[in-house]
């Protein structure tokens, strides 16, 4: 992997992260509006320090093709514990009825995910989750943070070693990364899962790629069918 390509990854990636956050601070767009579809049910988990509108090109889109997209308003920016988040999404769940429900997840949003498709009353309600460049097995460099909201994201961390115990549930999850991704070194592999390399780079931009809306087509064509 060459320097300067890694290098333009890199730019391209945190323009693209910069872009989308400017512009989720000043949008005043209601969630509420994407709930309709006869599709099948989506409901977003974005990753830390993100809220839904970093995803919401990834939400239009999805709503578009006739899904009801779903958001868990209470997550905010996404900093409180995995755990704490994944009871928001289930009581979110319970809470609307929903059912079949297809999680698409961002970073930390998988680990969300998956504790949800793994603990509780959540695990009859998922059938599957496309997660994007989510750290499954950590980040070495979550040592080096000295904010306590990143340094969870340690390999050693108690709830990544539980949930990376979970691996009856893999085979529903569909992990999407890039070749390089500046934030997990390790990469977003998931033993047992369908995992999609991108041929490109970054932690951010691939949550632009078409192949994230087209991963989430097939698995609600497949449930479907």
């Amino acid at each position: 992997m060459g320097l300067f390509r890694t290098a333009g990854w890199w730019i391209r990636d945190y323009a693209y992260a910069a872009a989308w956050q400017a512009r989720a601070f000043v949008d005043r767009t209601d969630p509420a509006g994407l709930r309709s579809g006869e599709g099948v049910p989506i409901v977003i988990v974005p990753g830390v320090y993100e809220t839904w509108r970093f995803l919401q090109p990834l939400a239009v889109a999805l709503h578009d093709r006739g899904h009801p997209v779903h958001v868990v308003d209470p997550l905010r920016d996404n900093r409180i514990p995995v755990e704490r988040a994944a009871a928001l999404v289930t009581a979110h769940l319970v809470r609307h009825g929903l059912r079949d429900v297809i999680l698409v997840a961002h970073s930390k949003g998988g680990l969300i995910g998956k504790h949800v498709m793994a603990f509780g009353e959540g695990m009859s309600r998922v059938r599957g989750m496309v997660a994007v460049a989510a750290p499954f097995g950590g980040s070495r460099y979550a040592s080096l943070m000295l904010s306590p909201t990143l340094r969870v994201f340690s390999p050693r961390n108690a709830t990544i070693m539980a949930l990376a115990r979970e691996t009856a549930i893999n085979a529903r999850i569909v992990s999407i990364y890039g070749r390089f991704d500046p934030h997990i070194p390790g990469g977003s592999a998931l033993e047992g899962a369908h995992n999609v390399m991108l041929d490109t780079g970054g932690h951010f931009r691939v949550l632009a790629h078409p192949r994230v809306i087209a991963e989430v087509a097939a698995m609600a064509e497949r449930r479907e069918g």
